[in-house]
């Protein structure tokens, strides 16, 4: 089944029932979403196979273009909202769109004038103002457009990695819909289900969602702006089931409750779902106390093995708080010198440079995830650290090695060690452990503008800044990180 199959078997099976839904009044039912993704099909300079980047925040805008280039069996490549210049350049210089896709502004960046300094062709989407209760998008006459294509369509996915420069995986529909079945028949997501995402739909974990909703019914409510002041309380006009998925939103509901007083501020939810990154046993306890559920139904992927693993609901609370679950059927997990290797349907098809491919792969074909961990004799998967040298923050990825690159171009840095930290808001923040030159004063502020003016994201920058007169490394000169997190832990 192609993923414009599984829109057209929802549309037939469910054709009005609302599977998505904004924060503007605006919703879609599986018909809805079929029409408007032709109409918009129609209306884009897109060919079969053309490669289209797009970076749009979670918006129904955002869902129906992703719907619209299956139709048309493009190469599709959504971006993360928060990766700026220096990112974007390297993808799109690897992915060569045709086209890109992009607000012309977008929370005070401008999205569509960074897409043409890159050299892109750009249709730039007014989504500032007043929404309406049309499509911000294109449209053309449907009856324009060819046959659907029999075969599966392509994306491309950008994982953060553990490189300096992002890693182009690559996947099809066969290997994106799969990912679906964990979630589905472990975790339970189905009919009558509501579950508001205010994270990035460009994230390889919102066509996962998508294919949730059509597969089940469930119905989407997407938020293209988060604020932990205000954006749990119109979460909870939806009535929500299900609220999800890392640190820092855990925390803005529980301040959102505590807001509330006493009346449960989400009384049909049933469900918290984890993932991304370990969630703080302290906060697990606190969300179970506050809201009355069992614990978090945690979930384990990557971009290139997308939910690999997830807990039911109805597990004991200790397993609950340690494991991310099982696989489900179809997917294999093993362990191989401590690193969790996997083997399944919804396995990337390769990067888009093929020279990573080897590295990823062991002789008999299973994939190293770089993540260490553990399988109890219940198949109950445990992951017990990362082989990547990587920060977790709000559930993203960054490479340590990508932030020290740009560091060390400042002329008043002699060396550094980017690690990650623990972080009650952020599950861990940046730390940029700093050796300067002479008596350089170097703070937060003054690292975070070198960033930025390198064109680094945002969230990448250093949230703390330690300055020390040497760093550990072994006898080959690699960092010995594991010492310096723990001495700048201690002092």
């Amino acid at each position: 089944m192609t993923f414009w199959d599984l829109i057209s078997r929802a549309a037939h099976e469910s054709p009005d029932r609302v599977i998505l839904a904004d924060d503007h009044g605006r919703s879609l039912t599986p018909v809805q979403l079929r029409d408007a993704a032709e109409r918009v099909a129609a209306g884009l300079p897109v060919e079969a196979g053309n490669a289209v980047s797009w970076q749009l925040p979670t918006s129904l805008e955002a869902v129906v273009l992703m719907a619209a280039l299956t139709r048309l069996g493009a190469v599709q490549n959504p971006i993360i909202p928060a990766l700026r210049d220096r990112e974007v350049g390297v993808i799109t210089s690897q992915v060569k769109p045709s086209l890109f896709v992009a607000p012309e502004a977008w929370g005070g960046f401008a999205f569509a004038d960074m897409a043409r300094s890159l050299g892109c062709s750009v249709v730039g989407l007014e989504l500032e103002g007043d929404v309406g209760e049309g499509l911000r998008l294109p449209a053309g006459d449907p009856s324009s457009l060819p046959a659907p294509s029999a075969t599966d369509s392509r994306w491309v996915y950008y994982s953060s990695g553990t490189t300096s420069d992002p890693k182009g995986v690559k996947h099809i529909d066969s290997s994106l819909i799969p990912a679906a079945a964990a979630l589905i028949e472990y975790a339970s997501f189905g009919e009558g289900d509501v579950y508001p995402i205010a994270w990035p739909v460009s994230h390889i974990g919102g066509v996962n969602m998508l294919t949730v909703a059509l597969k089940t019914g469930m119905k989407l409510v997407l938020f293209d702006a988060w604020s932990p002041a205000a954006t749990p309380e119109r979460m909870a006009t939806h009535r929500p089931t299900i609220l999800g998925s890392a640190q820092p939103f855990f925390r803005a509901y529980l301040d959102a409750q505590r807001r509330h007083g006493r009346e449960p501020l989400f009384p049909e939810l049933r469900i918290i779902t984890g993932g991304g990154a370990p969630t703080p046993r302290e906060t697990v306890r606190e969300l179970i106390d506050v809201f009355g559920v069992r614990g978090i139904v945690g979930s384990y992927g990557l971009t290139e093995f997308p939910i690999a693993t997830a807990v039911r609901p109805d597990d004991p609370e200790e397993l609950m708080m340690r494991s991310v679950g099982k696989t489900p059927p179809g997917v294999q997990a093993r362990i191989v010198d401590g690193e969790i290797r996997l083997k399944g349907p919804q396995c990337f098809e390769g990067y888009l440079d093929p020279s990573l491919d080897e590295k990823a792969f062991d002789e008999d074909g299973w994939f190293r995830s770089g993540d260490l961990g553990e399988i109890d004799g219940d198949g109950n998967v445990f992951v017990t650290g990362r082989v990547k040298d990587v920060v977790i923050r709000n559930a993203e990825n960054i490479s340590a090695l990508e932030i020290e690159d740009v560091l060390l171009r400042h002329p008043a840095i002699a060396d550094v060690a980017v690690i990650g930290l623990p972080d009650a808001r952020t599950g861990e923040r940046v730390c940029a452990v700093i050796v300067p030159e002479g008596d350089a004063a170097l703070d937060v502020a003054t690292i975070g503008a070198h960033c930025r003016e390198a064109g680094l994201a945002r969230y990448k920058c250093p949230e703390q800044v330690e300055l020390v007169a040497g760093l550990e490394r072994n006898a080959m000169g690699k960092l010995l990180k594991q010492k310096i997190r723990e001495e700048i832990s201690k002092g």
